[in-house]
């Protein structure tokens, strides 16, 4: 999911580049989106970070692996959609206006996005795992 998640919203910026083929780097201030998206790509940001250590917290020891497994996935997925939806926004923005600042702040969120795939480690770095329950990750 992540992988599509990445690649859908690659490919839609990258295609939004090419159908405006040119960009503004004008700050007058007449522009809501210039104080708007750099706000809610900090929210995106933060919040996601904030939500996914928050439900990933909720993981109890002793639940079966499955129910924690399925438990970081949830949080996974909250966190990416937190990530995305400032992401869109930006995309928007720079396809209203033409402006390079909701475009780079799209590329960052998107980088962002990019690390924070799924892998072996982050999920025993973040889900309280048994010594057998990492063995069992870890040869997975």
């Amino acid at each position: 999911m992540h992988l599509f998640l990445v690649a859908g919203l690659g490919i839609f910026s990258v295609w939004l580049i090419l159908q405006i083929n040119s960009f503004t780097t004008s700050t007058n201030g007449q522009d809501i989106f210039l104080f708007v998206i750099p706000v809610l790509a900090l929210l995106g940001y933060f919040g996601s970070q904030w939500v996914f250590k928050k439900m990933t917290s909720k993981i109890q020891l002793n639940e079966p692996l499955t129910d924690k497994l399925r438990k970081y996935q949830t949080a996974l997925h909250i966190k990416y959609a937190l990530i995305e939806v400032p992401a869109f926004a930006g995309l928007y923005a720079y396809y209203r206006t033409g402006n390079a600042l909701p475009l780079v702040i799209v590329i960052c969120l998107l980088a962002y996005l990019f690390v924070q795939r799924p892998n072996k480690e982050n999920i025993i770095k973040n889900v309280p795992l048994t010594a057998n329950e990492k063995t069992e990750i870890q040869k997975s």
